[in-house]
Formats: structure tokens, sequence, C-alpha cells
């Protein structure tokens, strides 16, 4: 069912934990499967310098969050924009068809991470805020259910 890189980053999770002094924090969930992830990035000189995740949720969930951080790292804020749900899925040598929104998930708190960011840096969020951005979570799930979103949020 799951590929050997999926079970490796739920095994041995990369990046797991929180950033001491985030630059941003995105947070998504989805509200049928219960899954819910963090994402936290410090960025430096416009790349994401450090970036690190919590996740409340199965294997899938896990996996993708740890491997969205090892994609993230090092990036340019445009480069991390364009990680794609497909980029991680195939990054883990693919994921079930009922657990690709997972690799969503993923791709969208990166992308509410940023979001996060680009508002401390515009003074429009305080840059303290342990809040962060929450992703809507009919993003992830329109696309799992190709553009409709099936459940009321």
């Amino acid at each position: 069912m799951y590929s050997d890189k999926v079970k490796d980053h739920f095994m041995n999770p990369r990046n797991m934990g929180e950033l001491e002094s985030p630059d941003g924090i995105g947070v998504v969930g989805n509200p049928v499967c219960g899954d819910v992830m963090k994402i936290f990035i410090q960025v430096e000189d416009g790349r994401i310098a450090d970036v690190k995740f919590q996740t409340f949720g199965c294997a899938a969930a896990i996996a993708t969050s740890s491997m969205i951080t090892e994609m993230a790292k090092n990036k340019t804020i445009d480069e991390a924009l364009e990680i794609s749900r497909d980029d991680v899925a195939n990054e883990l040598d693919g994921l079930p068809k009922v657990k690709m929104h997972c690799s969503n998930l993923a791709a969208d708190g990166l992308r509410a991470a940023i979001e996060d960011w680009e508002k401390r840096m515009s003074g429009e969020v305080p840059a303290n805020s342990a809040e962060g951005t929450q992703a809507n979570p009919c993003d992830s799930c329109a696309q799992m259910h190709e553009g409709e979103c099936e459940t009321r949020h």
C-alpha cells in the first residue's frame, strides 16, 4: 500500500518539531479525516533557511509533512511556492489515491506558512504572533474531489 519512502518518512520523520522563533506558521487541516498540520518556516535572504512541522494524523500525513520540509529547505520563496501536491507525492514514490489529500495538506501548509511570513513582513500580522495563517480546508478538499468540495465546512 505505501512505498518504502512513505514508510521511512513516517517511521523516521525529518524536521519534526517547532521552531523557537518562526518567521511564518501555516496551519491546515482536513475535517473529513481529522489530519492537522502546522508548518513553521525561518526565512533568511529570501530563502527558507529552516522548516519544521507538527502533524496529528495518519502515516501519509506525517510522511508528506516530513517530505515537504525536506523539499522546501534552502529553496527561495518563489521556488517553495511552486512545490505542488504531485511533487510531494512523486518524491515519496506515490501515495494511494485515497491519501492524495495528505499531499494537498502539506503543500497548502507550506503555502500558508509563506503567506503568514508575508503578512508578518508587511506588518499585517504581529511578528511575534503564535497563531499563524490557517489555510481554507476547502482548498485541499476541492483539489481532492477535482474541484467540488463535498463537505460543508
